[in-house]
Order: C-alpha cells, then sequence, then structure tokens
C-alpha cells in the first residue's frame, strides 16, 4: 500500500509506479541529468520500466522510502522526481532530485526537497540526511545550502569525485521523537 506523502498547494509527492515509465525515459535521457546525475543506460521504455521496479519502487519496500514522483495538482503531469536514496556507498539515506527542462527555475526542487526533508525527519525519523552533487552543479549546491545543509567536502564515489552535503534532524524533530 503506497505510503502517504506531503504535498503543496501545486504538487503532491507519490509514489512511482512502473506505468510512469515515458516520464522516467524522458528524465533520465535529459542533458541536464545525463551531464550532473549521470547516464542510467535507460534507452527504451521496458528499461524504464526495470529502472522503477529495481530502483524507487525496490527502494519503497526495502528501505520505506525512495524517490518519490513530484505530480503537478493542476493536470496531473509529472514535473520531476525527489526523494530519499540508500546507497551502499555513504553512511546514510541521501536526498535526489531532478526536474524535466520545463519545470526548473520555478522553485520546485527546493519546495519538494523541503518536503522530503521534514518527512524524513518527521515520519521516518531519520537522524541525518545526505546528499551529493558534482562539482559543477552549482545550482544544486546552492539549493542545499538554501536547505540549511553543510559541505562535508570532496569524495569519491564510484570513481567520480563528488561533494558531500549533511543536515541533522533538527532539535525539536529530537525531542519529538523521544517524546
Amino acid at each position: 500500500m503506497p505510503q502517504s506523502l506531503p504535498d503543496t498547494h501545486r504538487f503532491r509527492l507519490r509514489e512511482l509506479r512502473e506505468d510512469d515509465a515515458a516520464f522516467a525515459l524522458a528524465l533520465l535521457n535529459d542533458p541536464g541529468f545525463l551531464d550532473h546525475i549521470g547516464d542510467r543506460g535507460v534507452r527504451d521504455l521496458d528499461q524504464a520500466r526495470a529502472y522503477l521496479r529495481d530502483g524507487p519502487i525496490a527502494s519503497y519496500a526495502r528501505n520505506g522510502f525512495g524517490l518519490w514522483a513530484v505530480e503537478m495538482k493542476n493536470d496531473g503531469r509529472l514535473a520531476g522526481m525527489c526523494g530519499l536514496v540508500r546507497r551502499d556507498l555513504l553512511p546514510g539515506p541521501d536526498l535526489g532530485y531532478a526536474f524535466l527542462p520545463p519545470w526548473r527555475g520555478q522553485g520546485l526542487a527546493r519546495e519538494a526537497a523541503r518536503l522530503c526533508l521534514d518527512h524524513a525527519f518527521g515520519p521516518l525519523a531519520l537522524p541525518r540526511v545526505l546528499a551529493i552533487v558534482t562539482l559543477g552543479n552549482v545550482a544544486s549546491r546552492r539549493l542545499l545550502e538554501t536547505l540549511g545543509m553543510r559541505l562535508q567536502g570532496p569524495r569519491t564515489l564510484d570513481g567520480e569525485t563528488l561533494l558531500v552535503y549533511e543536515i541533522d534532524r533538527p532539535a525539536a524533530k529530537e525531542s519529538a521523537v523521544a517524546g
């Protein structure tokens, strides 16, 4: 059963499904995604369905979180994805996001990332969230810093040097979880 996820007046976060394959195919092959996140080798709808099934959908069952669809409320279109990823290479879950070109520059990534952090520190009760970003992705670095994430420095992951950011659960959330 899909979990209840937060929303804003503009969009809702929801679990990705295999029928989101056309969206995933477009996003995973967008030049910005390829430059800043990487090539996932997804070239057709069957590979996109497999990516969704083996990635985000499997993560919901395994971790209780994953990348979620950012679905616009006014027309149901998918603008991007945002959520939490558990990687073996990192000591904790990391925040990830990507948006299709028509949706960039509208503050959606910041809103969605804030919702994901609130969900991480609230219902999921995570103690810390990380984020990784390529050295040249200045826009994402700026976004992570506006969210209150602190640069921990460069780290080589899978042969690539990435910047690692982190944010700890706020003290108020710590008290609420303990009480």
